[in-house]
């Protein structure tokens, strides 16, 4: 059975073209040169990718409905939000592996081009079992709600990447050096070439965003079985993802409650996911709504602990 989406081969094409413009304009041009990106700069180009996206869906809304307008937007705001929990990991990772933060948008940019062909393929592959054996949607829905109870209890804390499966396995293919070369991934120490520190943190970059992709293209099939939507609105997600962690890095720590609400909003996808099989279809509208405000209210309650705290000492 093929396939039913909005998006025309040409569409998708183009699409695809138009991200890696953009990501060439702002490698080549904006970040030619390696520097620590500021706070400022951070929320310059955060507030871009937004508007970029919101006139994306807007374009989408106007071309091809209000339906899918609204899915586009709700399976962003789903995407951006579930992609939050990368940038905890991303912050291990850099730490960890002893990245100055005048190089980690190197890792993060060649991570993000990694993540386009990724995830490209693991929403068609995934689009095409839910046509083809439909009570996947049970599988994935009850998958939601266990990760989503999972991350409730902190079963998603991050242990050290450099003791983790990733590292030993590197370590044993391949030479590695704890020096850093500069921007260089790889260098030659003692007349033989090696991995750098900066070349471990891209893979490991890379392998979270496999394992996240795994929970969240999963949740917003919950939002639209449309292809070319969950694909389009992921990558809007993931092209601000670094403006985001570079703008959210030193206070990430302050929304304390915002797992405990990305813990309910992969619940509610989940619980979303398996009714809309024979039971009732949420619309996508209200999942907009429902999932605006658990995020709300998380960072809401975050923001209110802080201050109480401040109060307090």
């Amino acid at each position: 059975m093929p396939l039913h989406t909005i998006g025309s081969p040409g569409l998708w094409i183009g699409f695809v073209l138009i991200v890696l413009l953009i990501l060439a304009f702002d490698l080549g041009v904006f970040h030619r040169k390696a520097h620590v990106v500021g706070y400022k700069e951070a929320l310059g180009w955060s507030v871009v990718w937004i508007a970029v996206s919101l006139l994306f869906g807007g374009w989408v809304w106007m071309e091809f409905g209000r339906e899918a307008g609204v899915e586009f937007l709700a399976g962003y705001v789903l995407e951006k939000s579930l992609s939050v929990d990368n940038i905890f990991v991303f912050i291990v990772i850099f730490s960890a592996l002893g990245i100055p933060r005048v190089y980690q948008h190197r890792v993060l940019f060649l991570g993000i081009m990694g993540a386009l062909l990724l995830r490209a393929t693991m929403i068609l592959a995934g689009a095409a079992m839910l046509e083809r054996f439909h009570w996947l949607m049970y599988v994935f829905g009850l998958f939601l709600i266990y990760t989503g109870v999972k991350v409730f209890f902190g079963g998603d804390d991050d242990d050290d990447p450099r003791e983790g499966w990733v590292m030993r396995t590197a370590q044993r293919v391949m030479r590695t050096t704890t020096n850093l070369h500069g921007e260089r991934f790889f260098a030659v120490e003692n007349g033989k070439l090696h991995a750098t520190p900066l070349f471990m943190a891209l893979v490991l970059v890379e392998i979270s965003d496999v394992i996240f992709a795994v929970d969240s293209i999963p949740a917003i099939f919950a939002i639209t079985r449309d292809p070319f939507i969950v694909f389009s609105s992921n990558i809007c997600a993931i092209l601000g993802l670094r403006s985001l962690f570079f703008l959210l890095a030193e206070a990430v720590d302050k929304f304390r409650y915002l797992s405990v609400g990305l813990a309910f909003v992969l619940a509610f996808v989940g619980v979303k996911m398996v009714l809309s099989v024979e039971v009732f279809k949420i619309p996508a509208e209200i999942s907009l709504v429902v999932i605006l405000a658990i995020l709300g209210a998380s960072i809401a309650a975050s923001i209110v602990a802080e201050r109480r705290e401040r109060r307090a000492e």
